[in-house]
């Protein structure tokens, strides 16, 4: 398990990745020692909406030199297409909208 949080949630030397929301911007972070080279890494959110927070946790993750071989969200709003901001990786949802 590795926590990736809002900036300056997590207590030790981050990575930091901002990204756009409907309603302005956010930036979330995760520990520079969290992910080593080559770790491949499954992705897990509530929620694909927009698909900004989801990219860029997997932004974050290459960052540590790991790779998102899938993401799986508890719901996915199908109609925000965010989807389309995840690049190679499989996605996978348990409920669509």
């Amino acid at each position: 398990f590795v926590p990736i949080r809002k900036k300056g949630k997590l207590p030790w030397q981050t990575f930091e990745e901002s990204y756009d929301l409907e309603y302005g911007s956010n930036t979330i972070a995760i520990h520079t020692d969290a992910v080593s080279a080559g770790q491949r890494v499954l992705l897990i959110d509530d929620l694909l909406a927009t698909g900004g927070t989801a990219a860029a946790a997997a932004s974050l993750v290459a960052k540590g030199g790991g790779q998102v071989v899938e993401a799986v969200f508890f719901i996915e709003l199908g109609f925000l297409d965010g989807r389309a901001k995840m690049g190679d990786a499989p996605v996978r949802a348990l409920v669509k909208y």
